[in-house]
């Protein structure tokens, strides 16, 4: 039996919006595919405005804009993480100050945020690893109090929920990802959210290419010009088309993953009793969407032979992230407050297991059990 670690979903309509989108020769950004996407991810997430972006990391770019991050800011955020989280604000001059994420699991540590912050801070950028959201109740309550800008990365997190509310809503500003290894995906894309209104309009002109081409299709003026600085962020209307087969049913496929996710977190239960792993920490506050079944082995060396033996059994497991303070550029442009031991500890011990829709029942049975015979030989 043979398990790929991702296959990205598919629903029946693609194609067919595609094909209409092709007939109604509006092919280039902000046609009416686009705004049927911003329409639904809007009232999903329950935020005040959505703009679709060609990735999750355009997003970023877009939100560090909007931000209005500037050379010598300092933005706050966990060193595990993709890169664009950080040179995202590098990109602006800013540097990303990296703090250490929880032991309980792969987010960042609210009381590390606070001591970080200095003089230079500007923003604190929460990512919500593997669909499993951050404390966002702290890290309000620590934004507001130091008059810091909140910036959701949601990249993993759609339809994700923190005390029954869905990330991505709590930031000021907040990012999506549609990358095909996301729970739903146009193969590349993402999304800017905007929940503080003060903001809106600034964002609209930075989405327009840094122009006012938005008053202009309302008649409010008679042409447009360029307003601030900006760059390409949205997509064409063939991926918003894709994106919008996928959004009507991105609550199915969030249940479908989810349960991929209970069955998982089920069946490793003895084998955390055993104290041969540790489980994601799975708490009442939050709901998981399925996005990533991660273990943490006892050692570096055990998750790798792991790996070599699901491997050998044609099981597709995976480590994750070189955390950001150890790499080159993360030295370069950014730099870390204090040590960052869980960190660089659990990112050596981390293991992500196959999870996608359409992952059947003996699959993922086989995987269970190939994970415990592991174990039984060891």
């Amino acid at each position: 039996m043979k398990v790929p670690f991702n296959r990205p979903s598919l629903t029946a309509n693609e194609l067919p919006y595609i094909e209409q989108a092709l007939k109604e020769a509006h092919l280039s950004a902000y046609g009416n595919f686009t705004k049927r996407c911003h329409s639904i991810l809007e009232e999903a997430i329950g935020v005040k405005s959505a703009f679709l972006t060609c990735s999750g990391s355009a997003a970023l770019e877009m939100a560090a804009l909007l931000a209005d991050i500037k050379a010598g800011d300092e933005v706050i955020l966990p060193s595990f993480t993709f890169l664009t989280t950080a040179s995202a604000f590098a990109l602006r001059g800013a540097i990303p100050v990296f703090v250490d994420v929880h032991p309980e699991n792969m987010n960042i540590n609210e009381e590390l945020v606070a001591a970080a912050i200095g003089p230079k801070t500007k923003a604190i950028v929460p990512v919500h690893y593997a669909g499993l959201p951050c404390n966002m109740d702290a890290l309000q309550a620590i934004a507001e109090k130091n008059n810091l800008l909140l910036i959701e990365d949601a990249a993993h997190a759609l339809h994700s929920k923190y005390k029954g509310q869905e990330a991505g809503s709590f930031g000021a500003i907040s990012i999506l990802s549609f990358h095909a290894a996301k729970n739903v995906n146009s193969g590349e894309g993402g999304a800017l959210l905007v929940n503080d209104p003060d903001l809106i309009e600034r964002a609209k002109i930075i989405w327009d290419k840094g122009t006012n081409k938005g008053e202009l299709s309302k008649g409010l003026v008679s042409f447009y010009s360029w307003q601030a600085l900006s760059s390409a962020f949205a997509p064409s209307e063939i991926t918003a088309a894709f994106l919008l087969a996928q959004l009507e049913q991105s609550r199915e496929i969030t249940q479908e993953r989810s349960l991929i996710w209970n069955r998982y977190h089920e069946a490793f239960e003895t084998l955390e009793a055993r104290e041969h792993l540790k489980r994601p920490a799975l708490t009442a506050d939050i709901q998981q969407n399925g996005h990533i079944y991660y273990l943490i082995l006892n050692s570096q060396n055990e998750r790798d032979r792991l790996i070599e033996f699901l491997l050998a059994r044609e099981i597709s497991a995976l480590f994750h992230y070189v955390p950001l303070h150890l790499s080159p550029a993360g030295k370069a442009y950014g730099r870390s407050h204090g040590n960052l031991p869980v960190t660089e500890d659990y990112s050596r011990r981390l293991l992500r297991l196959p999870v996608f829709k359409g992952l059947d029942l003996d699959s993922q049975a086989y995987v269970c059990r190939s994970v415990q015979e592991f174990f039984s030989r060891n």
